[in-house]
């Protein structure tokens, strides 16, 4: 079985698109997609986003702009232009896509012998997993082989060792990965990637092959920004999207 690992969509459609088409060519194409939150939020379509993943074979978990935007978290956290962008969405919601985001669990167990979550297993919708100190925190409470978390929009890989756990930045060109029996994986951001590259990222985990590929793809920025502009959303959130930061 092949699964789009996604992250961090924030209601960018055109990268959305771009990237399970790119998802659907690789290789088979895959079987399932899973979405590890903050579907909405920054961008400028958070009901035809749901709207889209709703059609794709998917599970889904709650990201903090979901729980925001469906009006089941405040936004006092947030930065102002952050919170700006995830009020606008929550007043666009559809009443299916706030039901729909308002029913999302937090974490879920996958089949394939993945957790899902948005921030880590210590806090699951706050935590940026960026370090190793905050993965064997979630080592210690994850009861799957593996664990997939997106919230800090960068790619990331960890794994258990006996003297801690080791961390690696994936990029496309390392090809398949393989992966140890106790992993966490972050496949990075669709629709609001920070590592310096704007191509929206992704990663696929293949079953059979008990192999992760990470993967990024060209979307059409400038279509985005220029909807974002349209909707009156904060220039810096639209700027960002073409450096990636």
């Amino acid at each position: 079985m092949l699964v789009a690992i996604l992250s961090d969509i924030h209601s960018n459609l055109v990268a959305l698109e771009a990237v399970v088409s790119d998802a659907q060519e690789q290789g088979s194409g895959v079987d399932r997609f899973w979405a590890l939150g903050d579907l909405v939020g920054y961008g400028p379509w958070p009901n035809e986003t749901l709207d889209f993943l709703r059609t794709l074979d998917h599970v889904a978990v709650a990201g903090n702009h979901d729980l925001a935007a469906a009006g089941l978290m405040s936004t006092d956290l947030f930065n102002g232009d952050a919170a700006a962008c995830c009020e606008w969405n929550g007043e666009q919601l559809s009443q299916v896509s706030r039901t729909y985001l308002q029913d999302l669990p937090q974490t879920t167990d996958t089949d394939a012998g993945f957790t899902l979550v948005h921030g880590s297993l210590r806090d699951p919708v706050w935590e940026y997993l960026v370090h190793v100190e905050a993965a064997a925190a979630s080592f210690e409470r994850l009861t799957t082989p593996r664990l997939a978390v997106g919230h800090s929009h960068m790619p990331l890989i960890f794994e258990e060792a006996d003297e801690g756990p080791t961390q690696r930045v994936p990029t496309p060109s390392d090809g398949p990965i393989a992966l140890s029996s106790r992993t966490i994986l972050n496949p990075g951001s669709v629709g609001q990637p920070r590592d310096g590259d704007p191509r929206a990222s992704y990663a696929i985990w293949d079953s059979e092959a008990q192999t992760v590929s990470y993967h990024r793809v060209e979307y059409d920025v400038r279509a985005t920004q220029e909807e974002m502009e349209r909707a009156g959303l904060p220039p810096r959130m639209s700027a960002r999207l073409e450096h990636g930061r």
